[in-house]
């Protein structure tokens, strides 16, 4: 089936439409490494450009400020009940117009102003949700963050729950933006437990992966889950929040009138399509070939010279670590986009420059996964980018030769 893109658009607003075109073909002729991006499905796209964009209703399933919200309520229901049942959670809130506002409701359900928090330093992986000094996360509470180790970049348990007795947090933050590794639950739980702590996990990065059962699963060891729909989850752009039940009447009245309004309809059926997605069996095979290709990826730049932050990758994403390459992460992004090579500066732990310069790439595979890159092609993005690090002058146009025959190789929306 054909599928519309934008025609009535176009005909009412040449200037918006002209933009939503030129991201169409930017996304399909560029190689999508962002590890935060991904390429929803067709019936996804479609549910986000639904009617129910012009529904109101505040409040929950059954219990609305409006009239008129019976479709509404089926379609929350739908993706309150799929995501319990994916993640074995107790409770789901599926209103959070993102992660951080995710993030910024548990705070306001388990926190008071002014209480401890302690989380993965941003410079170490963590997010800035989750105390940075001029977020709302450091500004109304107590920020101190934990870091990786010097040896191998990784979280230090032991380190951790000496600065947790320390700190005595009231909410021990695991997860993080840019933390290559799996990350062991029960680890944070027992620190948790033993400083008297709530744990909350932010796994926005890895929910589709511990929705497949290739990462462990969080929920039964936390306080809260917090996650986005749009990473490796494959959904619309949103949020997500998964809880105890003890801790549902407080979740649900931080997001609605703690922190939100009214919900957007129309996005939150695209989740409950999406996570209807996420429960078939070509998911699970989806999530194995996006980690096999993260790690070829990671594999493909070691054996090129390229350093690896903490040596390679658990999950989906990994970071390069530019500083014996001569080259920033602000350079090498610059120079990546210019050859039609999409990704971001980060900074690395033990970060020697300023955020907007940084001294490395994050890159991930969810979204060229989706297209159907494989393992061999992973190798073969390694080896373009190697040589956009070491030689770019003179292979730049070659660079982007090749990114233009793997993106004809593998073509994306092709009925837009």
């Amino acid at each position: 089936m054909k599928i519309p893109c934008c025609s009535a658009v176009k005909q009412v607003d040449p200037e918006v439409f002209a933009a939503i075109r030129g991201e169409l073909l930017r996304q399909q002729n560029k190689l999508e490494l962002i590890a935060s991006e991904n390429f929803v499905s067709s019936a996804v796209l479609e549910a986000t450009g639904s009617v129910l964009t012009n529904k109101y209703a505040e409040g929950y399933p059954g219990r609305r400020y409006y009239g008129g919200c019976e479709y509404a309520d089926v379609v929350e229901q739908l993706a309150i009940d799929r995501a319990k049942e994916i993640f074995g959670a107790e409770h789901a809130n599926v209103q959070p117009h993102s992660g951080s506002q995710a993030n910024t409701a548990v705070f306001l359900a388990a926190l008071d102003p002014g209480d401890r928090i302690l989380g993965l330093d941003l410079n170490h992986g963590g997010h800035l949700t989750h105390g940075m000094k001029i977020n709302i996360s450091g500004k109304f509470f107590e920020s101190h963050s934990y870091h990786v180790s010097p040896k191998d970049c990784q979280v230090d348990f032991d380190v951790l729950r000496s600065k947790a007795k320390k700190v005595r947090p009231k909410l021990l933050i695991a997860g993080g933006s840019a933390y290559p590794r799996a990350l062991d639950f029960t680890a944070y739980r027992e620190i948790a437990d033993e400083v008297g702590a709530l744990l909350m996990v932010d796994a926005a990065h890895i929910a589709g992966i511990v929705a497949a059962g290739l990462h462990m699963n969080p929920v039964p060891y936390s306080d809260f889950v917090t996650s986005t729909t749009h990473k490796t989850l494959c959904g619309p752009r949103g949020g997500l929040i998964l809880c105890k039940k003890k801790h549902a009447k407080a979740v649900d009245s931080a997001v609605f009138p703690g922190t939100q309004g009214g919900p957007l309809m129309h996005i939150i059926a695209a989740k409950a399509v999406a996570f209807k997605e996420a429960m078939q069996a070509d998911f699970v095979d989806y999530q194995k070939r996006v980690l096999a290709n993260a790690a070829a990826l990671a594999d493909g730049f070691l054996s090129r010279g390229v350093d690896v932050v903490s040596g390679g990758t658990d999950t989906h994403l990994l970071l390069l670590d530019l500083r014996k390459s001569g080259i920033t992460g602000l350079e090498l992004q610059n120079r990546l986009d210019q050859v039609n090579i999409t990704c971001n500066k980060n900074t690395i732990p033990f970060e020697t420059e300023s955020p907007r310069i940084t001294s490395g790439v994050r890159l991930g595979t969810p979204a060229l996964t989706s297209r159907g890159f494989n393992t061999q092609d992973m190798d073969l993005i390694a080896g373009l980018i190697a040589d956009a690090i070491h030689d770019y002058d003179a292979k730049k146009d070659r660079i982007t030769r090749e990114v233009a025959t793997l993106c004809e190789r593998y073509p994306l929306y092709a009925d837009l």
